[in-house]
């Protein structure tokens, strides 16, 4: 490799991290919008794709290697969902938080003589937002007459973690069976919910070593990388035949799973849900 092609290798790479750290920042600095905006025309998403085609063709013209120039284009792609902040951790915790809150209301509501139905429509306008739309929606299904159970299943269902399976359950007892100690009960799943949400940021505080490991891993193999080419080219070369770009694409293979497996462990399940959607009975099982 000459020396102009070196640096300008160099120059891609280094334009490729600089992808990666941009985007990365944006996803954290960008606030959270409702579910319903992921719906807008993809314009983000084909100029990430150009950027990432951009910088994947630049490595591949630049060094002679297209494998090298695929695994950039991945890299530029997947890399600030699998290194950038674990947003799916913080909206657990915003959503287990947002249904504590909304069951204390419903419990003080209740306390003040309100029927569960009156009880729920006046949340709505107050809701956390996490829920907000869900709790619309259940209000919605029961003012139209909609079977209480139904309407709470269907509730549980939007918000999709386990505290709301509980809640929705202890509410269609209530309903259904007119329990006495509803109060006391929805008392104990919003203080269970809160000790679960200071839980699942104590488990992130302590996971997110993993995640800081897995980005200096791949900062300092990148740098090697890039140091190589600029002062050890020859190293290198077994790279450029047909033999060298399967070795490095089973490189790159390894890479990827390690980084997807690393990403795994940082993160953190809820646990199944008691009213979790199952398969419908069939009309033999019903019989």
């Amino acid at each position: 490799m000459t020396p102009l092609i070196l640096v300008a290798a160099f120059g891609a790479l280094t334009g490729a991290g600089l992808w990666l750290t941009l985007v990365s920042l944006a996803a954290l600095a960008r606030p959270r919008r409702p579910r319903r905006a992921a719906a807008l025309p993809g314009q983000w998403q084909l100029l990430k794709l150009a950027g990432c085609a951009a910088a994947g063709g630049a490595v591949w013209l630049l060094t002679g290697w297209p494998v090298a120039g695929a695994l950039i284009a991945a890299g530029c792609w997947w890399g600030p969902s699998l290194l950038g902040p674990d947003h799916r951790h913080r909206d657990q915790v915003a959503g287990v938080e947002a249904v504590a809150a909304w069951t204390e209301m419903l419990r003080d509501l209740m306390a003040g003589a309100s029927g569960l139905h009156q009880a729920i429509a006046a949340t709505v306008p107050i809701a956390p937002e996490p829920v907000r739309e869900p709790v619309t929606r259940l209000a919605e299904r029961l003012r139209s007459g909609r079977p209480v159970q139904d309407s709470l299943r269907a509730f549980a269902d939007e918000v999709d973690n386990p505290t709301a399976d509980l809640v929705a359950s202890a509410l269609t007892s209530a309903a259904t069976r007119h329990a006495t100690d509803l109060g006391v009960l929805l008392g104990t799943l919003a203080e269970a919910a809160r000790d679960q949400a200071a839980m699942l940021v104590r488990v992130a505080a302590s996971r997110a070593r993993v995640r800081t490991s897995t980005r200096i891993i791949v900062a300092a193999t990148l740098g090697m990388a890039v140091l190589m080419l600029l002062f050890s080219p020859d190293y290198l070369a077994p790279f450029d035949g047909l033999l060298g770009q399967l070795v490095m694409a089973a490189i790159g293979a390894l890479w990827a799973t390690a980084l997807v497996w690393l990403t795994r462990m940082s993160r953190f399940d809820l646990g199944p849900r008691v009213l979790a959607p199952g398969p419908s009975p069939t009309p033999e099982a019903a019989r």
